[in-house]
């Protein structure tokens, strides 16, 4: 049979911050489906500014590009390439403008072409995690200085947690560190799967066994995205909280 995704997204200014600056974007095309979750910082408007410059410039670029992806490393290279694009465009906007100096973003996406896998990319610490047979799993790596330590062998992942740069990020859009571009994971998927793609606003205050039982426990993708918002500020979250659910389901 035939997959197809059914999606539910949330966005939350939350209890501490006078501006959202995530921004969060579904878009369905004939030819593909593409979620994007992005995490804007900079302070003012700046984060707010790169966040949906973000969400507008990567699909733009897939658009464009994708069509004449024909295998694997062909669609990983125009993701790569379509966020190189997204942080040459929010650096020259911020060479521009003195007030949007140093703006940045982080990025999570998935890239559904139709097929039996999804692609998954990050830059930063916003995360995607695989739900399925009563586990999640963290698909994306954040690029954070205290996981940096973690992959030096310095401290272990759950001294990371806690650890004081945990939250100072090396590579986002925006930096000049992303190289050649982001890692780009293809994940076969299978009906029943669920996907979270979220912003550090949710991961920071809720642990990841109590993001599954809660994704388990709220079959219906939209009211498990809002439950999701609500969840983290009910568990002390002091950023914005934002969110996508994707459910793969039969066709």
């Amino acid at each position: 049979m035939p997959l197809t995704l059914n999606i539910g997204k949330c966005t939350l200014l939350g209890n501490y911050r006078e501006n959202n600056e995530d921004s969060i974007d579904v878009k369905t095309y004939p030819d593909m489906t593409l979620c994007i979750v992005a995490d804007g910082m900079g302070g003012q408007a700046a984060g707010e500014i790169a966040s949906k410059r973000a969400i507008d410039v990567v699909p733009r670029e897939l658009r464009k590009h994708l069509p004449l992806a024909e295998t694997e490393d062909q669609v990983k290279q125009v993701v790569r390439k379509a966020v190189v694009q997204t942080n040459d465009e929010i650096i020259t906007m911020g060479s521009l403008d003195r007030d949007l100096k140093n703006m940045g973003t982080t990025i999570v996406l998935a890239l559904w072409r139709k097929g039996r896998e999804l692609y998954i990319s990050n830059l930063g610490d916003s995360r995607a995690y695989l739900i399925r047979g009563g586990t999640i799993e963290q698909l994306t790596i954040d690029h954070s200085l205290a996981w940096a330590l973690v992959e030096n062998k310095t401290i272990t992942p759950e001294e990371a947690k806690e650890h004081r740069f945990r939250n100072v990020l090396w590579k986002y859009l925006g930096s000049k560190e992303i190289g050649e571009g982001p890692d780009v994971k293809p994940i076969p998927i299978e009906k029943g799967d669920r996907f979270l793609l979220c912003t550090d606003g949710l991961t920071g205050p809720v642990p990841d066994e109590k993001i599954r039982k809660f994704i388990d426990e709220h079959p219906n993708v939209q009211e498990c995205a809002d439950g999701l918002g609500k969840l983290a500020l009910d568990d002390g979250s002091r950023d914005n909280v934002s969110c996508i659910v994707i459910e793969v389901v039969e066709n």
